[in-house]
C-alpha cells in the first residue's frame, strides 16, 4: 500500500492530488519540481531497521513503505549495490567510501529511477513511456521496460551520444531516436511529443517519482553504514535530480529517526557545465537564473538549464554544502586513478565527483577526520573513447612484441611502471 499524501511544488509549496498526469506545478511551470509526501507514521508502523535487517529483498523494493508504487512488475533486481572502503585513494581523508551504482543492470544509479518510474506507468496503466538523455537514464529506462511486461520505451538522445551509450537501448529494443542538437533540445522535445501522444514521461526533473528511486542510494548508504550517517556525501551534478533525490532519502530517514543527523552535501559539475555550480558562488536565483551554454567531456553531467535545479540547490544549502567546479583535465585524470587504485571504473560523470573530492579537500571544506562516501554513478565501460583518452592522459600504453619470450622479457623489463 503507497502512503504518498500528495505531491508539493518546491518553489511555492502548492499542494497537487498525484495523478496521473500530474507532472510539475501549474502556478510555476516546469521550475516548479515537486516533492512527493508521505504519511510517515504510516510508514514507521510499516518498516524500521529491525525490519530491514530481517528482510532479504536486497533490492531498493526493500524501502517499499517510502516508495510510490509497488516493484511487483519490475523484472529487474534494481538497488543493492556495494558500499567499498577505500581509505588509501585520498591520503588527506581519514575515512574514505565509494558507493558503486555501476554494478546496477544497466550500470548507472539512474537504473533507480526507472524502476519506480515503470512501476508508476503500469499503475496508471501507460504502456508507453519516454525519456530523453545523453545515455544513462535512456538505458535504464531501456533496460527496465525490457524486463516490464506491457512496457514500451521511446527514446531521445542527441546524436553525439556516446557510441556504446546508443547499443545499449538498441539492444534492449527500445524505439531511439537520434536528435540532431542538445539534451536541452532533445528534452524538449521529448516532453512535447510525450504531451501530444499521452505517453508517460519519465524525463527527469519532469517527472517526481525520478527523486524517488534515486534516493533509495541514500538510504543503503545509510543502512550499510549501520545507520550512522557520514559527514559528506559527494556526488556529480548535472539535472540535479540525483542529489536532490540523495537529500531526501537522508531527510525521511532522519525525519523516520532512523539517523541522528543529514551529511553534508557536496554537488561536483563541470566547468563547462557549471549552472549550479556558478549560481551557488554567486549566491544567485535559480528559478530565474537564465541557462548557460554547456560542453564537457562528461555527457552524463551536461546541462544548460538543470530541471531540477530547485532540489539540488536546497539540497545543498540545507545541508550546509557546497557545489564546485571541475575542468575536464582533472575529471579523465580521475578516470585511470580511481580505477587503479580500487577496481572501481568510473565513467567521466563519476569521476567528476572524485575530481570534486580532490579541490573540497585542497579548498579546506573536506577535513582529514571526516567520513566521506562517493557515489561512484556510472561504469567507465558507458563511454570507451574517454576511457582511452584518460590512459594515454596518463602515459599508460600496452606493450607490444612478437610472439617471442626473449622479447617480451626485454619489453617488460624496460617498461614503466605505468605499463604494468
Amino acid at each position: 500500500m503507497s502512503h504518498v499524501t500528495e505531491l508539493a511544488c518546491t518553489v511555492c509549496g502548492r499542494s497537487y492530488r498525484p495523478d496521473p498526469d500530474r507532472y510539475v506545478c501549474d502556478a510555476c511551470g516546469p521550475v516548479g519540481t515537486l516533492d512527493v509526501g508521505y504519511d510517515l507514521e504510516a510508514v514507521a508502523a510499516e518498516v524500521s531497521p529491525a525490519t530491514l535487517a530481517a528482510d532479504p529483498d536486497r533490492t531498493i523494493w526493500r524501502y517499499g513503505a517510502l516508495l510510490p508504487a509497488s516493484g511487483a512488475s519490475v523484472g529487474l533486481a534494481v538497488g543493492g549495490t556495494p558500499l567499498y572502503h577505500v581509505p588509501g585513494l585520498a591520503p588527506d581523508v581519514g575515512d574514505l567510501w565509494i558507493k558503486d551504482e555501476a554494478l546496477e543492470p544497466t550500470a548507472s544509479l539512474k537504473d533507480r529511477a526507472s524502476a519506480v518510474v515503470a512501476a508508476k506507468a503500469v499503475e496508471f496503466d501507460r504502456p508507453v513511456v519516454t525519456t530523453a538523455s545523453t545515455g544513462n537514464a535512456a538505458a535504464a529506462l531501456a533496460g527496465v521496460a525490457a524486463a516490464t511486461p506491457g512496457i514500451e520505451a521511446v527514446i531521445f538522445v542527441p546524436a553525439s551520444a556516446p557510441e556504446a551509450k546508443v547499443a545499449q537501448l538498441l539492444v534492449y529494443g527500445a524505439t531511439v531516436v537520434l536528435v540532431d542538437g542538445t539534451y536541452d533540445e532533445a528534452y524538449d522535445l521529448c516532453t512535447e511529443v510525450a504531451s501530444r501522444r499521452g505517453w508517460y514521461d519519465r524525463n527527469t526533473g519532469f517527472n517526481p517519482y525520478t527523486t524517488e528511486g534515486k534516493k533509495t542510494v541514500a538510504l543503503e548508504i545509510a543502512e550499510q553504514m549501520g545507520w550512522q550517517a557520514p559527514d559528506v556525501v559527494v556526488v556529480s551534478v548535472g539535472d540535479g535530480s540525483i542529489i536532490g533525490g540523495v537529500h531526501k532519502g537522508f531527510a525521511e530517514a532522519r525525519s523516520l529517526g532512523w539517523i541522528d543527523r543529514i551529511p553534508r552535501l557536496l554537488g561536483v559539475q563541470s566547468t563547462g557545465s557549471n549552472y549550479l555550480a556558478e549560481a551557488f558562488e554567486r549566491n544567485e536565483d535559480v528559478v530565474t537564473k537564465a541557462p548557460i551554454v554547456a560542453e564537457t567531456i562528461a555527457d552524463s553531467i551536461a546541462a544548460s538549464l538543470p530541471r531540477d535545479r530547485v532540489k539540488a540547490m536546497r539540497a545543498v544549502r540545507t545541508t550546509r554544502g557546497a557545489f564546485l567546479a571541475v575542468d575536464d583535465t582533472a575529471i579523465l585524470d580521475a578516470i585511470g586513478r580511481v580505477a587503479a587504485a580500487t577496481g572501481v571504473f568510473p565513467e567521466p560523470a563519476a569521476a567528476a565527483a572524485f575530481a570534486g573530492l580532490d579541490a573540497a579537500v585542497e579548498r579546506g571544506i573536506v577535513g582529514r577526520d571526516e567520513r566521506v562516501v562517493v557515489i561512484s554513478t556510472g561504469s567507465g565501460l558507458k563511454d570507451v573513447r574517454a576511457a582511452m583518452e584518460a590512459t594515454r592522459r596518463a602515459g599508460i600504453v600496452p606493450l607490444r612484441v612478437r610472439p617471442d619470450p626473449d622479447e617480451f622479457e626485454a619489453a617488460y623489463g624496460e617498461g614503466s611502471e605505468t605499463t604494468r
